[in-house]
């Protein structure tokens, strides 16, 4: 009789494995490859189109300037004794229609004030089309409220005439005075008059003249220079566009207007890859704003900071002399002067390569805005913050 084998010697006894278990192996094993390659591989690029980070040269808007007056104000505008601009304007615009001021006349005048008027002409604008304006007080007016504009020319750089404004104001803004007392909401000393201006003249624009038309990037990046000038070769052939330098592509295009036409229309809608900003922390010192864009990343540091605040109150007190001695009552203030410091622990931040990773350390300082500009310009001396920073 064959003695019975041993149970271990049959689990130890390796087998072959199916083939579809095999196939499942490799597939796992591949998914974790991958997996890990993409801590280590870079972030992919952001993706735009052309029209987004570039534009046509000299296809662009035309300020327009004006000067007028708005009349119709219930009580509201220039005091003429102060701004008397606005009673030569005045006079010069009656005189115009035939009616002539006694010289030596003082117009007291409550319901005009002198205004600046501005537009911008966009591009292609032709005679008939009706444009926005801003109209802006130039003298003492209290309110533009419900006043009307009158015919005013709007100049363009060169002096000549582009538009003509006139209409009703648009003013965002409400208030009222009484007994020295006063109440107002937003703005009252400007509006704005949609389509409140009409194009007389066309401004010629170069997009027609040559073989060659440029393309401006909004922001000088060798990069999107080269992305840009690439998309455009793939699509419409080698030799196409060429970048000049980190701001300029020159693009050849049809001569026929039609066809320049439809090339434009093809360009600008290409999309093209575009490369992870510089780091860049932008500070507005005004109003204590701080924008970080995604590439900015923080090292290793320490930092401590504490609040500094100083009180001062001041109370009036009355000294009086004594009985017939002849004296004066005299009036004295008494000043306290308190300054409170607040120790700040020093607190270690760790180093942050995502952009969230720095949101939360500078959070957790618990610094208010104006304290987290002189923060992290003492941070970027010291080499912790990674970016430029740029003041506003």
């Amino acid at each position: 009789m064959t003695p019975a084998r041993p149970m271990h010697d049959a689990v130890l006894k390796p087998t072959a494995a199916p083939p579809t278990d095999r196939l499942v192996r490799w597939v796992v094993g591949l998914a974790f490859a991958l997996a890990s390659a993409a801590v280590w591989w870079p972030a992919p690029a952001q993706a735009a189109r052309i029209k987004e980070v570039a534009a046509v040269q000299g296809v662009r808007h035309n300020a327009l300037t004006g000067y007028g007056l708005v009349v119709g104000l219930d009580g509201t505008g220039d005091q003429t004794t102060q701004t008397p601009f606005t009673t030569q304007s005045l006079n010069a615009m009656l005189q115009q229609m035939g009616v002539t001021v006694p010289p030596g006349t003082s117009m007291q005048l409550k319901n005009v004030a002198a205004v600046l008027v501005t537009a911008q002409l966009p591009p292609f604008a032709q005679p008939g089309q009706t444009i926005d304006i801003n109209v802006s007080s130039l003298g003492n007016a209290k309110s533009l409220r419900g006043g009307t504009l009158i015919a005013t020319p709007l100049k363009g750089a060169d002096g000549r005439i582009y538009a003509m404004a006139q209409g009703n104001l648009i003013v965002g803004g409400a208030g009222a005075s009484a007994g020295g007392s006063k109440v107002q909401i937003n703005h009252l000393s400007a509006g704005r008059v949609p389509e409140g201006a009409t194009v007389e003249a066309v401004v010629p624009t170069p997009l027609l003249q040559g073989d060659t038309i440029q393309l401006d990037l909004h922001a000088a990046d060798f990069n999107t220079a080269r992305a840009v000038a690439g998309a455009i070769n793939t699509a419409k052939g080698d030799g196409t566009a060429a970048a000049r330098d980190g701001r300029v592509v020159s693009v050849r295009a049809p001569t026929d207007p039609n066809a320049r036409v439809a090339f434009l229309a093809d360009i600008e809608n290409l999309a093209i890859e575009l490369a992870q900003p510089a780091a860049r922390v932008v500070v507005n010192a005004r109003t204590g704003s701080v924008v970080l864009n995604e590439a900015v990343t923080l090292g290793a540091c320490a930092v401590a900071h504490g609040s500094l605040s100083v009180t001062i109150n001041s109370t009036p007190q009355v000294s009086q002399p004594g009985p017939l001695s002849q004296g004066q009552t005299v009036t004295t203030e008494k000043t306290d002067i308190a300054i409170t410091q607040q120790g700040g622990a020093l607190m270690q931040m760790p180093a942050g390569t995502k952009l969230a990773d720095v949101v939360k350390a500078l959070n957790a300082l618990g610094a208010t805005p104006q304290d987290l500009l002189a923060i992290l310009q003492a941070m970027r001396s010291a080499g912790a913050l990674r970016a430029e920073i740029e003041v506003i």
